[in-house]
């Protein structure tokens, strides 16, 4: 009796032969793409708000509701005015459309991007006076010395600021109060300076 129990038993299990589990896989981070999946870069979008990447600080200038009439009927759109530069005599200007707020400032922000323009700066200031017009928009641009500060106001003022200009004094000389047509007047200002030989 004692043999046959012995034989029904199943042998002990040796717990030195039983392979471990494998350990779980840690938990990552993954983006889709067309080849597959693939890890996300650490850091990626940081930055403080209005400041990329890349160096470039951006600012709204302005925001409208546009409507265009079709034979359907209305269809409304956001136009949005950007001010991209990064402080060290580049900046540009981007005005696109889109459907929402936030679509319309991220398309005139890449415009404004890729249309960047060098200015001249001469110890902190611009190399001489210049005047520019833009539409019904007249600008007076003027050098100032040092430590005399950005005396401009709206569109002027945020232009030089973020093209690195930290002093100078601007007039509008027409009646205009369209920020865009004055910040397109500034961006034709800043356009015709030259080095002084």
């Amino acid at each position: 009796m004692a043999d046959e129990i012995k034989q029904n038993t199943p042998p002990a299990s040796n717990p030195a032969a039983t392979p471990a589990p494998a350990p779980a896989p840690a938990a990552r981070n993954f983006t889709r793409q067309n080849d597959g999946f693939r890890p996300m870069r650490k850091g990626f979008g940081g930055g403080r708000r209005g400041e990329t990447n890349d160096g470039f600080e951006t600012k709204l200038l302005d925001l409208a509701r546009v409507t265009r009439v079709t034979g359907g009927g209305k269809r409304m759109s956001f136009r949005a005015v950007v001010v991209s530069g990064d402080k060290k005599s580049k900046i540009g200007i981007g005005i696109d459309k889109g459907k929402d707020v936030s679509q319309a400032i991220e398309k005139a922000t890449t415009r404004a991007k890729k249309n960047m323009l060098n200015v001249v700066i001469v110890d902190g200031t611009i190399p001489h006076q210049v005047e520019a017009k833009y539409g019904p928009a007249v600008i007076l641009l003027k050098p100032q010395k040092k430590g005399r500060g950005l005396v401009a106001g709206g569109a002027v003022r945020t232009i030089c600021d973020l093209a690195g200009i930290q002093n100078i004094s601007s007039k509008i000389l027409s009646g205009s109060k369209n920020k865009l047509n004055n910040a397109r007047a500034t961006m034709e200002a800043l356009r015709k300076l030259k080095v002084k030989q």
